[in-house]
């Protein structure tokens, strides 16, 4: 992939969190609430009332400026990739609103900033080619993080 195109999709996402986190705690723009006495107002309401929504929000805007920054990105990545997926399941199954453009819009620039870092993300879940010794001598090959 296109170090443009990375860079760019990484600065776009971040900035999506940075401005959506800062909007809950300085309100530049209005954000319309879920119909009252619906399951969406209530589960928002919850999360308001509780103090976790601001915890969330904190996350997305820390979130987003890593992944903003190049040498940061994967970290972000795995703040940002639980609440995007919390976002999508939200609105598919809790707000019965589909998947909006701006749902869709940032699932796209995650997912094609997984792709790009496909490699670290496996080393995470362990799958790469230091974990079996006997690869390593058969291809001489030196293993180092």
């Amino acid at each position: 992939m296109c170090k443009k195109t990375t860079l760019l999709s990484g600065i776009i996402l971040g900035g999506i969190f940075i401005f959506y986190g800062l909007n809950y705690y300085f309100g530049f723009i209005p954000v319309k609430s879920p119909e009252e006495g619906s399951t969406a107002a209530a589960f928002i309401g919850a999360l308001y009332t509780s103090g976790f929504l601001a915890f969330i929000k904190a996350l997305e805007v820390i979130g987003g400026v890593l992944v903003a920054i190049p040498k940061t990105r994967n970290f972000g990545l795995l703040i940002l990739i639980p609440i995007i997926l919390n976002i999508v399941v939200f609105n598919v199954y809790i707000a019965n609103a589909g998947l909006q453009f701006e749902v869709v819009l940032i699932s796209i620039l995650a997912a094609l900033l997984v792709f790009k870092e496909r490699h670290a993300f496996a080393r995470l879940l362990g799958n790469n080619d230091c974990t079996n010794k006997s690869s390593i001598k058969k291809e001489n090959k030196s293993c180092s993080i």
